[in-house]
């Protein structure tokens, strides 16, 4: 649905959102509310790209365990690389007990999704982990921001050319959605701020071609995390480096 949604099913959705608004009742406490669907098959197909950045959810680590938000939740990209625990909230006619923790990685535009829904469009494995079938098509739900738990460190993909430098940065631990990058040659006697180009890919203009490259990372919690030496000086273009995780 993030990103193939008809006009009629959007229609349908709209209406079965009014009709379902009754049930969020529910929610636990200190839990915010809203709907979710699904996208792609069951094994996660149809979710790759994404307005993220991060291509191939699979390649990156995410795996089945992402979500794509809707306009008002996604924040033009601010909120990419956080976490969600999820539930289905009081529709005992489809929701299956328990929570499901995801990672945000597309956005889902339009429909359901616009604002000022709080709607989240889910990998068909995981909705199928808290509603019944497929046939349940839209479920109230709670919802909160939860700390994302990452194996291994936080990865940094280059691309670019010698006077630009765009970096993809994933896999983020503790608050996950990046919200400042900075970045060091090791002939720089100061940190550079990169610019968020879109999503979480982060650009800058400089020329670092054979300077080993440190980076610091800020994320929404204002918690901060220095990398140095994350990609040594024969650093190359189309290759993925690695640094701490928080």
């Amino acid at each position: 649905m993030a990103n193939s949604m008809f006009s009629s099913v959007a229609f349908t959705v709209l209406v079965a959102l009014i009709v379902i608004d009754n049930n969020i009742s529910g929610a636990i406490a200190g839990h915010d509310f809203g709907h979710a669907t699904f996208y792609g098959d069951m094994r996660g197909r149809g979710t790759e790209g994404g307005s993220c950045g991060y291509g191939d959810p699979f390649a990156q680590g995410y795996g089945i365990a992402t979500t794509a938000l809707s306009t008002v939740l996604y924040n033009r990209g601010q909120t990419c690389g956080a976490c969600y625990e999820i539930y289905c909230a009081n529709d005992p006619q489809w929701c299956l007990p328990g929570t499901i923790k995801v990672t945000v990685t597309n956005e889902c535009p339009g429909g359901p999704c616009a604002p000022p829904q709080k709607h989240f469009d889910l990998t068909m494995p995981m909705f199928l982990k808290i509603a019944k079938a497929p046939q349940a098509g839209i479920i109230p739900i709670g919802f909160q921001r939860t700390w994302c738990t990452k194996r291994g460190g936080i990865r940094f993909a280059f691309e670019g050319n010698p006077n630009f430098l765009l970096v993809l940065v994933s896999n983020v631990g503790g608050a996950g959605d990046v919200v400042d990058v900075k970045i060091k040659g090791s002939w720089e006697a100061t940190w550079w701020t990169m610019k968020r180009n879109w999503g979480q890919k982060w650009e800058t203009d400089g020329n670092l071609v054979g300077q080993s490259l440190g980076f610091q990372v800020t994320t929404s919690d204002g918690k901060s995390l220095y990398s140095d030496g994350v990609a040594p000086a024969n650093w190359a273009y189309g290759r993925t480096y690695v640094g701490r995780n928080f």
